[in-house]
């Protein structure tokens, strides 16, 4: 249960892959201008994550030390194509919107990164959940920046939900301010290197509080110790 609670910690908040790790910055700064791009590369990102550690973890007695890292990018390619295919059946309006950026979930450094930290020296059960911690953490900051970009650049949140979740999903559209224009800053790449930015700054304010009140108080000053003389 200790081992289930670290990487629960680690992969959300103290190890989070986007805010900590800093990888997988490029499609994370280039599709989160909505809140449904960002849903749907981070689910993507989340299922391969899974997929490939819980593979790698399988088969990590039976590959050479030698190729293991070529093997453990064939099995991420695979799962990056299984998803590429599902995506273009079933939500072709978001695999036109995410483009490039769903084959290049490959290339992403945190999921090679925990195939050879963790998954290849540790069991499936727990490969698997250090997968879905990570590629959660990876996932909520997607949604947060998304949000964030979406919400200052056009006013909105969830525009576009259609795409992902089917045509009833079209009623989630949220309309919170009305612009004549859009704001481009927030919409454009720039606004997300300033939006993630203030993420980590907020992280690390946080971590400062929370260290701040788990400094053990001073003891307490001692009064002089009293001198006993014999009265002898």
């Amino acid at each position: 249960m200790s081992e289930l609670k670290t990487l629960y910690k680690e992969g959300l908040w103290k190890n989070n892959p986007a805010l900590v790790q800093l990888l997988g910055l490029c499609p994370l700064l280039a599709v989160t201008s909505t809140v449904t791009n960002a849903l749907g590369l981070g689910l993507a990102t989340l299922l391969v994550l899974v997929g490939s550690n819980i593979t790698v973890s399988v088969v990590r007695n039976w590959v050479p030390k030698d190729i293991r890292i070529p093997v453990f990018v064939m099995i991420i390619a695979g799962f990056v194509t299984i998803i590429q295919l599902l995506m273009n059946a079933y939500t072709y309006g978001l695999y036109q919107s995410l483009g490039i950026f769903i084959p290049l979930i490959v290339t992403n450094c945190a999921i090679i990164g925990r195939a050879e930290a963790y998954a290849s020296k540790n069991p499936v059960h727990l490969s698997a959940f250090d997968g879905l911690m990570m590629g959660l953490g990876f996932m909520v900051i997607l949604l947060v920046l998304g949000a964030m970009r979406e919400l200052i650049g056009q006013g909105t949140l969830l525009d576009g939900a259609d795409l992902l979740l089917g045509p009833w999903a079209q009623s989630l559209r949220i309309e919170v301010f009305s612009f004549d224009s859009q704001f481009l800053l927030a919409i454009l790449p720039p606004g997300a290197f300033l939006g993630l930015g203030l993420i980590i700054a907020a992280k690390n304010v946080i971590d400062a509080q929370i260290k701040s009140k788990q400094v053990t108080p001073p003891e307490a000053e001692k009064g002089p110790r009293a001198r006993v003389t014999s009265l002898t």
